[in-house]
Order: structure tokens, then C-alpha cells, then sequence
């Protein structure tokens, strides 16, 4: 496979978490920021290899072939953004383009050494289940920040956003994954909340809380 055609196999999967079934080629497209028409193309290749389905107005599917092997490639990068991290202190917001470009590497035997060699991690950085070699990938259980009740404590357990720019303001904010959180008010205005974190008092927009992955206490 190229490396064009993993990426498109991998935001198939991603969406297909969120959106069920039938991902349409203007979803694909709009992530993948690419036209329509270009979209179509790369899923009749994948579809000649039998990684998808694919009905016009019905959207693509992944079969099981293709659902395998876009977890291997998600394997893979969760894996190295684990190593980037623990091993050579890359920061959170730093790995993932990073990843985007180890994770085309082939070699089945180095995923399971660098598997192996980190201790078999079940979480990337971020807090998302990285998948065994099976292809196997435990459910989390957990809900966003913006979904929790006043009085509520919780830990901060994945973002639902990883882009540097979200990332780096959790840090200025001092919440990383573990840290624990108490919902102290929440403004019926603008649904923004004050938050009691482990040292101090903050408070946060509805879109900062809709994109932090939380778990009970």
C-alpha cells in the first residue's frame, strides 16, 4: 500500500468511530482536505483491494480486512508517539506529525519489538487504546468534561482534540492525563465551567471542556 492510500484507510476508520456506517467521500474529503472527485478515485483502489465497500450514495465501509489493517496502522503510531514521549521526552503536542511519518514504517517484527521494548502500553499519550497485535482494541470507559454534573470529581483520562494548539493550553492549565477535576459552577450563559484541579481554581469555555476526556473518580 502507499502511504496516501494507509492515510485514507486510517480517517475512514476514525470516522467510521464517530459516524457509523456509510462514511461519505465529502467527510473523507473534508479531512483529508482533498476534492470529492479525488476522494472517489482512492476508494475504488481501496475497493479493488478489498479494504472497503464502496456504493455511490451509500457511503464506504470498511471491511474486515481493511478495518485490520487500519488498526495495525493506528498500532503503529500510537506506539511510536508512546516512544517519542517516555523515551526521547518529546512533549504531547509535539508527536503526532511526528508519528505520521513512523507509522509507514513496514516491518511487522519492529512494531512488536518497540511493543515489547515499551512494556506493552495499552495508551498513547493522548489517553486513546492502542491496539494489540490482533488488532484487538479495548473500549474506554469514558465521557467529555462538558457532560458532567456540577459537584462531580473526575480524572482526566484522553482529548478528544490533539492539535498542539489545544494541547499546549491544557498544559498553561496544568491538566494533563491523571489529573484529577472538580466541577465547581457551571454559567448557564455560555456553559463555560470553574474547575478545581489539584492546585488551583480555573475556569474553562464549553468547547475546552467538550474536547477533555474524563472518567469518575
Amino acid at each position: 500500500m502507499t502511504y496516501s492510500e494507509e492515510n485514507y484507510l486510517k480517517v475512514i476508520y476514525h470516522l467510521s468511530t464517530t459516524s457509523g456506517k456509510g462514511i461519505s467521500t465529502n467527510a473523507i474529503a473534508n479531512v483529508m482536505e482533498s476534492k470529492p472527485s479525488s476522494v472517489t478515485d482512492m476508494v475504488q483502489k481501496l475497493a479493488d483491494k478489498g479494504l472497503v465497500n464502496y456504493k455511490k450514495y451509500q457511503g464506504v465501509e470498511l471491511t474486515d480486512k481493511g478495518r485490520f489493517t487500519a488498526l495495525m496502522i493506528v498500532r503503529k503510531h500510537r506506539l511510536w508517539e508512546v516512544f517519542l514521549v517516555e523515551k526521547l521526552h518529546f512533549s504531547w503536542d509535539e508527536v503526532h506529525d511526528v508519528a505520521e511519518q513512523l507509522e509507514h514504517i513496514k516491518s511487522e517484527k519492529l512494531t512488536d519489538k518497540l511493543d515489547e521494548f515499551l512494556d506493552f502500553p495499552t495508551e498513547d499519550p493522548h489517553g486513546d487504546p492502542i491496539p494489540d497485535r490482533n488488532g484487538k482494541i479495548a473500549k474506554v470507559d469514558k465521557k467529555l468534561l462538558s457532560e458532567i454534573a456540577v459537584g462531580k470529581k473526575v480524572i482526566c483520562v484522553g482529548v478528544k482534540d490533539s492539535s498542539p494548539p489545544f494541547l499546549q493550553y491544557l498544559d498553561k492549565l496544568q491538566i494533563a492525563l491523571g489529573s484529577g477535576i472538580e466541577i465547581i459552577s457551571k454559567e448557564a450563559f455560555d456553559m463555560s465551567l470553574t474547575l478545581r484541579l489539584d492546585i488551583k481554581d480555573v475556569t474553562v469555555s464549553n468547547k475546552i471542556a467538550a474536547n477533555l476526556f474524563v472518567k469518575p473518580v
